[in-house]
């Protein structure tokens, strides 16, 4: 019983840690994100708030394009 909680507790997290990892892959691989030089805190929150929101729109329209049938690499 206690094994099988704490399986069950670390399925949760792979859940979670799934979701949020598809994003950095976004911004590290497709944007080239890996490296930035330090502009004062206020400048690169700025930019990675950008990033990650950009990261989001386009996972949201494969997500969307794949909803409605069209093949998103095109």
């Amino acid at each position: 019983p206690e094994g099988q909680l704490q399986e069950q507790i670390e399925r949760l997290k792979a859940k979670v840690r799934a979701k949020v990892e598809h994003p950095f892959h976004v911004v590290k691989n497709l944007f080239h994100y890996r490296k930035t030089r330090y502009r004062g805190l206020t400048k690169n929150t700025a930019q990675l708030f950008s990033l990650f929101g950009f990261a989001n729109l386009l996972l949201s329209k494969r997500h969307l394009m794949r909803a409605h049938g069209i093949n998103p690499s095109c």
